[in-house]
């Protein structure tokens, strides 16, 4: 078999001068993306020649030979410290961002840590709000703890080291305290104290509002119109802290809180001394304001809580069952305004 003859080589092409186009990208035979300069690497004296070629990732290029080795040098490299936060933002200390795994800073005027100094704030009488304990721990102090808080009617709650770990940072021995910034006051002494000195008791109760905000705008509603005292359950409650004290504008430290263990034997109680109980609930079939009820006479509020309103057994104890009139579509109002409303009502019959 013949081998055919060898074919001139054709003459090349010239290659037509690239202009520079806005947008416009060259590839190479590898279909990889190249700068004029790359493309035509012939073209001695051309305005392509100065342009360097474009980096890829971390100063590198689609030709390594002509990889910039100029690149800046950062602060690790050059063995220099990182300048504080404050320095570096011009951000006080209060504005520091905050990370999730990182417990806020510890507060020592609203907390208690260790079995110890517990143990010691229950025997002296010092208020506390709530008793975190670590889970499956047994031993003297606990138990003494336990009791204590029991017969003070402080709320003792058995929670994981992950819950105690995230209060404080500190070692807190497996026992972890709020300390309530007001003091709690008997029911029966104030309603004794109010029926000796002529007074008609206006009192408000509030049954499982857990939101700190709510509270304390109730709190400041409640001592504008009237309300004698306000009475919580021992658990289910919110929390009295700064956020309550701030949002009731200082309320919470005029008026009375009571702290009950159950409302169940507080609204017997009421009853048996002549106090009307009146509940707020959108069940009721009258409205406040167009039902024909006496607030002139001795009168507790019950409100319920933002989820799912008064407790059904709270409920049926009720001596008076009112709703506010809605005529929106929502027909749901915040337990606030609502209390303010009911409160309202009081205060405007008693005037």
């Amino acid at each position: 078999m013949e081998t055919p003859p060898d074919r001139p080589d054709r003459p090349e092409r010239p290659q037509r001068p690239a202009r520079p186009v806005a947008g416009r990208r060259f590839y190479d035979g590898a279909n990889r993306p190249v700068t004029p300069k790359q493309f035509r690497p012939d073209r001695s004296g051309s305005e392509f020649d100065e342009r360097p070629a474009r980096p890829r990732g971390r100063g590198g290029s689609d030709n390594r030979d002509d990889a910039p080795t100029d690149r800046p040098v950062g602060r690790a490299e050059r063995g220099e410290a990182r300048p504080p936060y404050r320095e570096r933002s011009g951000a006080s200390a209060d504005d520091r961002p905050r990370y999730e795994n990182r417990p806020a800073a510890d507060r020592s005027i609203d907390m208690l840590f260790g079995l110890r100094p517990i143990l010691e704030a229950l025997s002296a009488g010092r208020t506390l709000e709530k008793i975190f304990l670590l889970r499956g721990t047994k031993n003297s102090l606990v138990a003494d703890i336990s009791a204590a808080a029991r017969a003070a009617g402080i709320p003792v709650q058995q929670v994981p080291a992950e819950k105690l770990d995230g209060l404080t940072r500190k070692n807190h021995q497996g026992a972890v305290a709020f300390v309530s910034p007001i003091d709690y006051a008997p029911l029966d002494s104030i309603v004794s104290g109010l029926f000796e000195e002529g007074k008609v008791p206006f009192l408000l109760l509030l049954d499982r509002i857990t939101d700190v905000r709510n509270f304390g705008a109730i709190a400041r509603t409640a001592e504008c119109l009237g309300v004698q005292a306000i009475v919580v359950p021992g658990r289910g409650a919110a929390q009295i802290n700064g956020d309550a004290l701030k949002t009731s504008a200082g309320a919470l430290n005029i008026l009375p809180v009571c702290r009950e263990n159950s409302l169940h034997e507080t609204i017997r109680f009421l009853q048996q001394s002549g106090v009307t109980v009146v509940a707020c609930t959108e069940k009721a079939e009258e409205a406040v304001g167009a039902a024909d009820v006496d607030f002139t006479g001795p009168v507790a509020i019950l409100m319920g809580s933002e989820e799912d309103g008064i407790s059904p057994d709270l409920l049926t104890l009720a001596d008076v069952k009112l709703k506010v009139p809605m005529s929106g579509q929502i027909q749901s109002l915040n337990v606030s305004v609502a209390a303010g409303i009911m409160l309202f009502e009081v205060a405007r019959q008693r005037v």
